[in-house]
């Protein structure tokens, strides 16, 4: 299908920062931080995950719904270490139900087998839980709709990072209008939970610029090695 094998390997000349040292991280604020004064459905931040789940299955805070097949809620452990967060659904992701099942899905797993982890020992979500027509980029109001589930997801899972996967994910993330370069290469924080994040390349970007996935690489491994210092400690 066009994706090539991710596999174990030495690492590659290419010097980048995250990979030498780790930053200190750099505190930026949410796009929407959904506090419970604000949040849309003033409860989100309380609700476990059957109950966050099934509002989110129910949920008609924007026009998305009208057009969805499926929610795409989420998948993997929900007390993994490394979350990933993608932009939101496409066409076969609304059909399953399931975020990152389509070609660049793919790629993802054989990114996560090159550092020894399958989606069952990270967790998986998108800053949108249903599929924008033809594939644009989220609008404003609806990720302001869905924020609020993710910021819960993110509060029960409690992982020691967070990867955003591509530009549109980092930027709503971090509130910022920064290039996905500039967001690479550094420890963010992420506000108010104090989350550390990196940004990396999204899958489906790398299977239409091969060329960047040594960058891609590098990303990987620093995540891995965070995470496993942070087990350690």
């Amino acid at each position: 299908m066009g994706i090539d094998v991710w596999v174990r390997r030495e690492p590659v000349a290419e010097t980048v920062t995250p990979v030498a040292a780790e930053p200190a991280p750099v505190p930026v604020s949410p796009a929407a931080e959904p506090t419970p004064a604000s949040a849309p459905g003033s409860d989100v931040a309380t609700l476990d995950w059957a109950a966050l789940e099934a509002r989110v299955a129910d949920c008609t805070l924007c026009d998305l719904h009208a057009t969805r097949t499926k929610p795409v809620f989420g998948v993997g452990h929900r007390e993994a270490r490394l979350m990933f967060v993608g932009e939101a659904p496409g066409a076969e992701e609304d059909r399953q139900g399931e975020p990152f099942v389509g070609r660049a899905g793919k790629l993802l797993d054989a990114m996560l087998r090159a550092i020894g982890r399958d989606r069952n020992s990270v967790y998986i979500a998108n800053i949108l839980k249903c599929r924008p027509p033809n594939n644009r980029d989220p609008k404003p109001e609806e990720a302001a709709a869905c924020t609020p589930y993710l910021w819960r997801q993110i509060a029960l899972v409690q992982p020691d990072l967070i990867v955003a996967l591509g530009r549109i994910a980092a930027q709503r993330l971090l509130d910022t209008s920064s290039s996905l370069a500039r967001l690479r290469g550094t420890v963010h924080e992420l506000a108010p939970t104090g989350t550390p994040l990196i940004v990396t390349y999204h899958p489906a970007y790398l299977l239409r610029s091969p060329g960047e996935k040594r960058k891609a690489w590098q990303d990987l491994k620093f995540a891995r090695d965070f995470v496993a210092r942070r087990s350690a400690s």
